[in-house]
């Protein structure tokens, strides 16, 4: 059995930008342990695999070096991407999830890919972890969390673009992923995401955590329509908009590369 594999720079226009991500459209699962090894051999932030459920509808999901995930945006984009560029006729597509309810992707104005996934704004938490603070090399001015990760809220761009973190000490908040975040000079806002405990280092763009993101800022700037971005040394740019039931999220997808995955 050989699967087809591509490899996408989600919300990039150009090659060896924003978030690279394979793809993988199977016609039924494989065991989970065989799709962990992929991700794993893949070394990518994530690979999505998907498997049909009816016309452009699919059940997908998503696997790290290190684990399944819940919940990926830039994979997301990126298996979009792929059924658009397979599929010129499609203009919306639909995916089943295990742990976020149903996603859609369609196609928008500019070649964006427009995704609409659930709010999940953050909340005030009462117990601060001290890792949390001693894990991070500048001290925020709130912090937050939702299902997903803490929030670090900063002042400054600049201390987001500087902001270092002590890896094993983040790595200890786990399932919890960590994103830190200002006012931008050039966009409404900036962000940049840690995940030591579930992927790495640093996501270079976290499609997902704009679920979070884009109402705590629609709320902050008094903006339902924004355009961020995520500093990491590949750098991303997501557009984001606040509906009354869904965040929409919207990126460019660049296809780097097509391959057979010979078993």
């Amino acid at each position: 059995m050989n699967l087809k594999i591509h490899q996408v720079d989600s919300f990039s226009q150009d090659l060896f930008k924003g978030n690279p991500a394979a793809v993988i459209i199977l016609e039924r699962w494989l065991d989970d342990a065989l799709m962990q090894a992929i991700a794993i051999e893949n070394n990518l932030s994530e690979t999505a695999f998907l498997v049909p459920l009816a016309t452009n509808y699919y059940f997908i999901r998503w696997f790290s070096p290190i684990c399944e995930i819940d919940f990926c945006g830039h994979a997301t984009l990126a298996a979009a991407h792929v059924l658009f560029e397979d599929n010129t006729e499609a203009l919306e597509l639909r995916f089943a999830t295990s742990k976020v309810g149903e996603l859609s992707a369609r196609r928008a104005e500019d070649h964006l890919i427009a995704m609409d996934f659930p709010i999940h704004p953050p909340q005030s938490i009462q117990e601060i972890p001290d890792a949390l603070l001693k894990g991070v090399s500048i001290q925020p001015s709130k912090i937050l969390r939702n299902q997903q990760a803490y929030f670090l809220v900063y002042d400054q761009q600049s201390q987001v673009e500087s902001i270092v973190i002590d890896e094993a000490l983040i790595k200890t908040l786990g399932p919890y992923d960590v994103v830190v975040t200002a006012k931008a000079r050039d966009y409404d806002f900036v962000s940049r995401y840690f995940w030591p405990a579930n992927g790495g280092y640093e996501d270079p763009v976290t499609g997902s955590i704009y679920a979070g993101l884009t109402p705590y800022w629609a709320a902050r700037l008094g903006k339902k329509k924004m355009v961020a971005y995520q500093a990491s040394n590949r750098g991303g740019v997501l557009h984001c908009a606040l509906n009354a039931q869904s965040v929409t999220v919207a990126g460019h997808a660049t296809t780097y590369m097509q391959g057979t995955v010979f078993m």
